[in-house]
């Protein structure tokens, strides 16, 4: 991640999660795309249990909420010794992004403080869906 961000920026660094949010999880994104969060939430939860995260996950009818108290994998780097490298949390932010173009969803991350955040994934209005389509349309046609 520091080796892309550094050589290659933030759109080299948006490139690389959208293509892994995209394909990579692929099964995430199909169902976002039907408007289903359903995979999309069971992965935050299995992923942040398993990582040993302190978390929680509240959904609303329009809106699914992570919070995240505690990420372990900057947990980790600090056990370590180590930093985590300034492009640390884009992976976050870029992922959920990914996984919401050309979605009734749109992805909002919040960084509240080194391992913590905020991640809300949000119903669309109409036109916000529009925008978002006509976007990916002129993504795909460059």
């Amino acid at each position: 991640m520091e080796y892309v961000g550094s050589r290659y920026g933030r759109e080299g660094l948006r490139e690389v999660f959208r293509n892994t949010a995209q394909k990579v999880y692929r099964s995430i994104n199909e169902k976002l795309k039907a408007g289903d969060w359903s995979e999309l939430l069971e992965h935050w939860n299995y992923f942040m249990a398993r990582e040993g995260a302190d978390f929680s996950i509240v959904v609303t009818e329009t809106e699914a909420v992570l919070t995240v108290r505690r990420c372990p994998a900057v947990a980790h780097l600090r056990d370590l010794g180590m930093a985590p490298s300034a492009f640390f949390c884009d992976q976050t932010v870029l992922l959920n992004e990914a996984w919401c173009e050309g979605t009734p969803f749109e992805a909002v991350t919040e960084i509240t403080g080194e391992g913590r955040c905020v991640q809300k994934i949000r119903k669309r209005s109409t036109l916000n869906i529009q925008r978002s389509t006509l976007k990916d349309v002129e993504h795909d046609s460059e």
